[in-house]
C-alpha cells in the first residue's frame, strides 16, 4: 500500500473543493493509501480553516480534524530539519513525510516541489500523484 503525506494546502483544498486533492483524501478514507499526518500539519489545517476566507466554525473544524485523524496515521517527527529556507514551515511537512515512512509527499507548494525528493520521499503535485496511483492500480 502506498504511504503518502499531503501538505496542508492539499488537505485544505480537499476539504473545501472537489478535484484531485479531494480524491486523494477519499483514497485515504477508503483505505486505498496510507496517509501520514503530524501535529504540525493538523495545527496548521486548523489555523487556516479559521481564516475569514474559509469561515469555518470551530465545531466544523473539530469535526473535520476528528474525521481526518480517524483514517490517517499519526507521525511524530523526532528530527528537525532546515532544508526549505524560503518557507521554514514547509520543513515540518518534510519531517512528517520522513517520520511517516511516506513514499510520496503530495504538494502544490513551489518550495517543496523544488526540493523534488527528501530521504527517498518523492515530492509530487496532486495531478502527478493521481497519475502514479492510476498506473499502480490504486487511483479512482
Amino acid at each position: 500500500m502506498l504511504r503518502v503525506t499531503c501538505d496542508t494546502n492539499v488537505i485544505i483544498s480537499a476539504l473545501n473543493f472537489s478535484g484531485n486533492p479531494s480524491r486523494i483524501l477519499d483514497m485515504a478514507a477508503d483505505g486505498a493509501i496510507r496517509l501520514a499526518v503530524s501535529n504540525d500539519i493538523l495545527n496548521e489545517v486548523e489555523r487556516v480553516l479559521r481564516r475569514p476566507k474559509f469561515g469555518w466554525s470551530q465545531e466544523r473544524i473539530d469535526n473535520a480534524l476528528r474525521e481526518i485523524t480517524a483514517f490517517t496515521e499519526h507521525a511524530d517527527p523526532k528530527q528537525r530539519i532546515d532544508i526549505v529556507k524560503e518557507d521554514p514551515t514547509d520543513n515540518g511537512i518534510l519531517e512528517c513525510a520522513a517520520a511517516g515512512g511516506s513514499e510520496y509527499l503530495v504538494s502544490g507548494d513551489k518550495h517543496l516541489l523544488k526540493v523534488g525528493q527528501y530521504q527517498g520521499v518523492k515530492i509530487v503535485t496532486p495531478t502527478d500523484f493521481m497519475e502514479i496511483a492510476a498506473k499502480l492500480g490504486r487511483g479512482r
